[in-house]
C-alpha cells in the first residue's frame, strides 16, 4: 500500500513532525483515503442542500480531520457508546454537527442510519440530526453549541476522567486510561469561556485532553483577521500546552494522524493542534464566510461533485468501498472493550473495595444511608446563623465519605463554606498543593468555565460523580449560559449562590441580586430553592440529591437568620407549605415568603393582631406547582384569602400566587444589611402597616374583594428610593 505523505510543519510556535512521509497503520490506497474525504464532502452538501440550510463549510473543510479521529486516533465502540472507558469526543463548534453525524453514520452506530442523517433540518420533529449536537444521542457526549462552551465541557470530562484514574486506577491495572478529543473552531476560541477552560486545564497538566482547532480562519462574517489577530499557538503554549501545527488540513490525512499518535504520547500538559484548513473546500465560495452557515445552492453543489468526481444527479451517495474502509472500527471497539472487561474482572479479584465502590457509583448510586448522616434539627444550632453556614454543616456531614462529590468554587471556598476537614485539592500533582484524586477544585475566578467545567464532570457517566460548585448570588450571572446548558441536559449538579439579596449589605447595588432570580425560576429542569434557615437548607440538600435529573441551585444569605419552629424539611419537598398559622381555618391574609424573609413574615404576621394570618413558606415555586390542585388550594387560599408576597427581588412572577407583593422597585444602596431591609420597607412593623393598609382597601361588607388579573399591587412602590 502506498504511503501518504505529511506535508512539512514548521512552525516557532508549534512541535515540528516527522520530516519523513508518514505512513498509515494499516493504510488503504491514496485514492481509497481520497473517496472516503470526498465522500464526507459530497454527502454535507447533498445533506444541507436538500431542506436549503445547515453548515456545510466545516463537513467539507474538516473532512480529513474527522477521518482520522473516527477511523485511525479514538477509542471506543460503536456497539456500546456508553462503554465506560472510551475516549470521550466533544464538538465545540457545535454547528458542524453534520460532520460527527456522517462519521457516526460510517463508524457504524447503529443508531445513525443514513435515513436519520437525512432528517438533519427536516421540516418533521421524528429526527435525531439535530441541528446542534444532543446529549441524549449515542455516541454524543455533550449538547453543545453556545460556542466555548464545549472546550469546558470537555476539560471538565478531563478532570473527571483525572480522578477517577487517581482514585482507582493501581498498578498493573489502569481501569480509566481514557483520553478527551475536543474539536474547535476560530469561535470558540474567540469567546471569554474558550480561555478560561484554556487557562485551567494548562494550569492543572490535564494531559488526557486533546484540543483539536479546525483553523480556517473565517467566521459569520468573513475573514477573522477583521477581529482576531492573536497568535494562537503562541498564546497556548505559554498557557502550558503542547502545541502541534498541520499545515493542510483539509488534505493531509497522514500529517494530522501522525500529529493525533504523537499528541497521545505527550505528558505534563494538554496538547493543542493546529490544523489549518479551508472552510468549504470545493465550493465556488470556499475560503469565505457564504460556506459557513448556508446551504451551497444546487449549481454548487452539483459542480462540487463534478470536481471531486462523483455523479453529479445522484444525491446521498455512500460508495460500499466508504463502508469497508471503517468496517474494523466494530470489531476493533469491541475487542478493545473485552479486553478492558477482562481487566476489571481481575482488578476486581484483586481491590475488591475499591471495586465495589467503582461500581457503586457507576451505577448513580451514593454513598447507603447518607441521608441519614444529615444533623437533625434538634441538634442544629439555637443561635442565629447564614444560611451559607447552615449548607456547610449539611456538606461536611456527607461530602468527606463519599468520592462521588468533587466540590469547588470560583476563588470563595471559606466564604461559601464548601470546604472541609483534612480535603485534599485537585491539582497537577508537581505543583505541590495537591493531587488528581483530590475533591476540592480551585476553579479561580472563572465562573462560566467552572459551570461548564462541571457539566463536563457531571456527563462523564451520570451518577458517578455529583458536582457542587460554588460562588456569590451575583457572580453566578457570569456562568448563566452553562447553567441554562446544565438545565437543559438533565445533569444533577448542585450550584451554592451565597450572598442572596441586600442582605449583602456595605458592597452595595453591583452586588445585590434584585432579578437574576426570576431567570432562575424561569428557567426548565433547574431546582431553584431559596431556604428559610437551616432545617430547610436540609431540605434543599435532601431535594437536590434524590433529584437525579436536575441541576440545583441554592440561594443562600450573608445575613443570620434564627431557626424557625415551624420549618421542616420534609415539607420542603412540596416547595411550599405551611410554616405559622392554623392550618384548619380559612385565614384573612396569607404571606408567603421565601429565604430570609420568612422569618421577617411571621415576625410581621405577628403584628397584624386584627387578622387571622397564615404564612406559607415557599423555598421552591417550581415544586409547588408540581403538587395537586388539593394541595395548592389548601396551602394558599388564594379564592378565599388575601395573599401578599414578600421577597427583597423584583415582583415579577409572583401574581401568578399572590394579589400584592412587598419587593425591591429598584436596585439596592450600600449600607449594613440591617438598614437596608428596613430603609427599602422589609422591617415587620412597616410590612405589617403596608398590608393593612391595602387590606382595609380590599374588605367589603360580604367580605374579601379579592383583586383579579392584572391588580397585582406593589405596596413598596413609595417606599425609600432605590438607584
Amino acid at each position: 500500500m502506498s504511503p501518504i505523505a505529511t506535508q512539512q510543519v514548521n512552525s516557532s510556535h508549534g512541535t515540528e513532525l516527522s520530516k519523513n512521509p508518514h505512513v498509515l497503520a494499516k493504510a488503504s490506497s491514496p485514492d481509497t483515503e481520497k473517496l472516503v474525504i470526498n465522500t464526507i464532502r459530497c454527502l454535507g452538501a447533498d445533506l444541507c442542500q436538500q431542506y436549503k440550510g445547515g453548515h456545510p463549510g466545516t463537513v467539507m473543510g474538516a473532512a480529513a480531520i474527522a477521518t482520522a479521529l473516527w477511523k485511525y486516533s479514538m477509542r471506543y465502540n460503536p456497539a456500546n457508546p456508553d462503554w465506560v472507558n472510551r475516549d470521550r469526543f466533544v464538538l465545540s463548534a457545535g454547528h458542524a454537527c453534520l460532520l460527527q453525524y456522517i462519521l457516526l453514520h460510517l463508524s457504524g452506530y447503529s443508531t445513525w442510519t443514513l435515513d436519520q442523517i437525512k432528517k438533519y433540518h427536516a421540516p418533521t420533529m421524528d429526527g435525531i440530526a439535530a441541528g446542534h449536537p444532543e446529549i441524549e444521542f449515542p455516541g454524543v457526549e455533550l449538547t453543545t453549541g453556545l460556542l466555548g462552551q464545549g472546550i469546558a465541557n470537555a476539560v471538565g470530562l478531563a478532570i473527571a476522567n483525572k480522578n477517577m484514574a487517581a482514585t482507582y486506577n493501581k498498578d498493573g491495572f489502569p481501569v480509566i486510561d481514557n483520553k478527551v478529543w475536543c474539536f474547535t473552531g476560530d469561535g470558540c476560541l474567540q469567546e471569554g469561556i474558550g480561555q478560561e477552560a484554556i487557562s485551567m486545564a494548562g494550569h492543572w497538566g490535564l494531559d488526557n485532553l486533546i484540543l483539536v482547532y479546525d483553523n480556517n480562519s473565517v467566521t459569520v462574517d468573513g475573514s477573522i483577521d477583521i477581529c482576531f489577530t492573536d497568535d494562537t499557538s503562541a498564546k497556548l503554549k505559554s498557557m502550558g500546552w503542547h502545541v502541534l501545527e498541520v499545515d493542510d488540513g483539509s488534505n493531509d490525512l497522514a500529517a494530522i494522524v501522525e500529529a493525533f499518535d504523537k499528541a497521545k504520547t505527550f505528558t505534563g500538559k494538554p496538547t493543542f493542534i493546529n490544523i489549518k484548513t479551508v472552510i468549504g473546500i470545493g465550493s465556488a465560495n470556499q475560503g469565505s464566510g457564504k460556506v459557513h452557515g448556508a446551504a451551497l445552492g444546487e449549481d454548487d453543489v452539483k459542480n462540487v461533485k463534478s470536481a471531486l468526481g462523483f455523479n453529479p444527479e445522484e444525491k446521498f451517495v455512500v460508495p460500499q468501498s466508504v463502508y469497508d474502509y471503517f468496517s474494523e472500527t466494530k470489531s476493533r471497539g469491541q475487542k478493545d472493550e473485552n479486553e478492558w472487561n477482562q481487566l476489571v474482572a481481575k482488578y476486581q479479584e484483586a481491590y475488591p473495595k475499591e471495586s465495589a465502590e467503582l461500581h457503586r457509583r457507576l451505577k448513580g448510586e451514593l454513598i447507603e444511608g447518607w441521608e441519614g448522616k444529615l444533623p437533625p434539627k434538634e441538634s442544629l444550632p439555637k443561635d442565629p446563623k447564614a444560611t451559607r453556614q447552615s449548607s456547610g454543616i449539611f456538606l461536611k456531614s456527607i461530602i468527606p465519605e463519599d468520592n462521588s462529590f468533587l466540590v469547588g468554587s470560583a476563588d470563595l471556598c471559606e466564604s461559601t463554606f464548601v470546604n472541609w476537614d483534612n480535603m485534599v485539592e485537585f491539582q497537577n500533582p508537581k505543583s505541590g498543593y495537591g493531587d488528581y484524586s483530590g475533591r476540592q477544585v480551585r476553579y479561580g475566578i472563572r465562573e462560566h468555565a467552572m459551570v461548564a467545567a462541571a457539566n463536563g464532570v457531571a456527563a462523564w457517566h451520570k451518577g458517578a460523580f455529583v458536582p457542587i460548585m460554588s460562588s456569590y448570588f451575583i457572580f453566578w450571572l457570569y456562568a448563566a449560559p452553562s447553567l441554562r446548558m446544565a438545565a437543559l441536559m438533565k445533569l444533577r449538579f448542585i450550584a451554592i449562590a451565597t450572598h442572596d439579596s441586600i442582605g449583602v449589605g456595605e458592597d452595595g447595588p453591583t452586588h445585590q441580586p434584585i432579578a437574576f432570580p426570576t431567570f432562575l425560576r424561569a428557567l426548565p429542569n433547574l431546582n431553584y430553592v431559596r431556604p428559610a434557615d437551616a432545617e430547610e437548607v436540609a431540605g434543599a440538600w435532601i431535594l437536590a440529591l434524590k433529584d437525579e435529573d436536575h441541576p440545583s441551585f441554592f440561594s443562600l444569605t450573608r445575613q443570620p437568620v434564627p431557626l424557625l419552629e415551624g420549618t421542616d424539611r420534609n415539607k420542603v419537598q412540596y416547595g411550599a407549605y405551611i410554616v405559622h398559622g392554623d392550618a384548619n381555618e380559612i385565614p384573612d391574609l396569607t404571606l408567603i415568603a421565601t429565604g430570609s424573609e420568612v422569618g421577617r413574615a411571621i415576625d410581621t404576621a405577628k403584628l397584624l393582631k386584627d387578622y387571622k394570618v397564615r404564612v406559607v413558606s415557599m423555598p421552591h415555586m417550581g415544586r409547588f406547582d408540581k403538587q395537586s390542585v388539593e394541595y395548592r388550594r389548601s396551602t394558599i387560599p388564594s379564592g378565599k384569602s388575601l395573599v401578599v408576597a414578600i421577597e427583597p427581588y423584583c415582583s415579577f412572577g409572583w401574581a401568578k400566587y399572590a394579589h400584592a407583593g412587598a419587593h425591591m422597585t429598584g436596585f439596592g444602596h450600600s449600607a449594613p444589611y440591617s438598614v437596608l431591609f428596613e430603609h427599602f420597607g422589609f422591617g415587620p412593623k412597616n410590612l405589617a402597616s403596608k398590608i393593612s393598609a391595602w387590606a382595609e382597601t380590599r374588605k367589603t361588607s360580604q367580605g374579601w374583594d379579592l383583586p383579579g388579573v392584572g391588580e397585582f399591587e406593589e405596596l413598596l412602590l413609595n417606599q425609600n428610593p432605590a438607584h
